[in-house]
């Protein structure tokens, strides 16, 4: 009896969950029927609108070309019509001067007959032209409306746009800009407009279920390209798709496509940065009162070492792997330095950093990992670097190994830092007009890392920033001019 009434409330709850099911479904299939209702009689509304405007426009061409023929009959009238009285008075006039003629022919007398003659030469029917002024012939205002005809007999309902698809090939990425073309399977006069869908991604190949990132769309593109400018990459991948939309419906969207980005992205280490630093990711702010003490627990449990490098990411040199190394002491004394998180061991590589120019002191360039915690940047062998001093004076001087040289080029809001790792080479621009300020070339042994310093002050860091196309030419253009660290050993 047991197991018939468990089967039994068994069987009536899986009834109960159907009979939920269906009224769900019923409930669906009502709102399907008013919104088919609405949406009936709203496409209804829009053809009776469309035909609407295609009769005001018949009947506005309509009225245009019937004023046209009115206006043609009442000029060609005008002009007959005085043809007409001008001739009908000739005749009279000629009949006079004959009547007149005659009767001086018939007469005796000859006093009057010169008179009657220069009558006669001047009678206005001889200055007549017997051409008619204008045509009868009305045949160049004809119509012939048959193709336009066959144009309104074939009016149909707007089809769904054809999926288009995005060509890689005239898809650019570069300077941090991405230029995405696509096209259509056949022409389309209907495409009113398109939609461009990007996500970022650290994934090639196809979208997954769950990605890292949203789509960010882009609508009211107009024509069959589109180019997104100012972008950082701080990931490995973009992926882009693109739908046509008509007045009425979108498209489907086209096959995603995938281009890659690469640029160089860190943070800042601020388990190994100065007390008297106040760090936040890619941020720095001198605090004289060393502000920035960590939690002991986070202290013991930060991953302190920069680890992370371009060439381990694959990005540059997919053979090699990430190896451990344990965390190093956090700089001290006048070592005012933070360094990023991320080592370079190939490539080429670029990031920007603004700089408060009222800075007592402040400094950008690279350094080894054995840079020791008592080191200033440019002070030893282990680091290279631009340094500002507004301490006293202010200057501008490149550094390596205790030595400096004084450069002579206005100070810049923002710096830009160039490392070509195989080549050796080390450039500072201006990060604005990209004009170069210092080039040190050298063959680095060891992995370099971003490396900062500054002393009453502050400044900020960009980084997800492609190589500039216009440094990379000029480094080709002056990689036999560049000046050398030798000059400051």
């Amino acid at each position: 009896m047991g197991d018939q009434k468990e089967s039994l409330r068994k069987i009536t709850h899986t009834l109960a969950m159907k009979n939920e099911e269906i009224s769900n479904f019923v409930c669906t299939l009502k709102q399907n029927l008013d919104n088919l209702e609405a949406n009936s009689n709203r496409v209804q509304e829009d053809l009776e609108s469309e035909f609407t405007s295609l009769h005001s426009v018949l009947d506005e061409m309509k009225e245009i070309m019937v004023t046209r023929i009115k206006q043609e009959r009442a000029s060609r009238t005008y002009e007959l019509q005085s043809q007409l009285s001008a001739c009908s008075k000739a005749l009279e006039s000629s009949e006079e001067l004959l009547e007149l003629a005659n009767q001086t022919l018939c007469s005796s007398e000859t006093d009057g007959f010169t008179q009657v003659t220069d009558l006669v030469t001047m009678a206005p029917a001889f200055r007549l032209s017997l051409k008619a002024k204008a045509s009868d012939n009305m045949s160049h205002l004809m119509v012939d409306f048959s193709q336009e005809r066959e144009m309104l007999q074939a009016l149909k309902f707007l089809p769904v746009p054809a999926t288009p698809e995005i060509q890689v090939s005239e898809s650019q990425v570069c300077d941090n800009t991405v230029t995405v073309a696509w096209t259509l399977p056949e022409p389309d006069s209907k495409i009113d407009h398109y939609i461009l869908e990007h996500r970022r991604t650290n994934h090639e190949g196809p979208p997954r279920i769950r990605e890292d990132y949203p789509w960010m769309v882009v609508e009211g593109i107009k024509e069959m390209e589109h180019t997104l400018t100012g972008l950082r990459f701080d990931t490995r991948y973009m992926t882009f798709r693109v739908k046509a939309c008509n007045k009425a419906v979108a498209g489907e969207f086209s096959e995603p496509v995938t281009l890659e980005t690469h640029a160089f992205t860190f943070k800042l280490d601020s388990s190994s940065s100065h007390q008297n630093l106040k760090v936040e990711d890619l941020s720095v702010e001198w605090d004289s009162s060393g502000g920035k003490i960590q939690d002991i627990r986070k202290e013991k449990n930060r991953t302190n070492s920069p680890m992370h490098s371009p060439a381990r990411s694959a990005l540059m040199s997919p053979k090699r792997a990430p190896t451990a190394r344990p965390g190093r002491d956090r700089f001290t004394a006048e070592s005012y330095t933070v360094l990023a998180d991320t080592m370079i061991d190939a490539g080429q590589q670029y990031w920007e950093v603004k700089f408060d120019k009222e800075s007592k002191a402040f400094a950008v360039g690279v350094a080894l990992r054995s840079l020791g915690k008592f080191d200033q940047l440019g002070k030893s062998g282990a680091s290279w670097c631009i340094h500002l001093n507004n301490w006293l004076q202010q200057s501008l001087t490149a550094k390596h190994n205790n030595k400096a040289r004084t450069l002579d080029c206005p100070i810049p809001n923002s710096i830009g830092v160039y490392v070509n790792y195989d080549d050796g080479t080390l450039s500072f621009y201006n990060a604005k007009t990209k004009q170069l300020m210092h080039t040190f070339k050298t063959k680095f042994q060891q992995p370099v890392i971003p490396a900062f310093m500054v002393w009453n002050g502050s400044f900020s860091v960009v980084t997800g920033l492609q190589v500039p196309s216009v440094v990379q030419s000029g480094q080709r253009k002056n990689s036999g001019t560049s000046s050398s660290n030798a000059s400051l050993t």
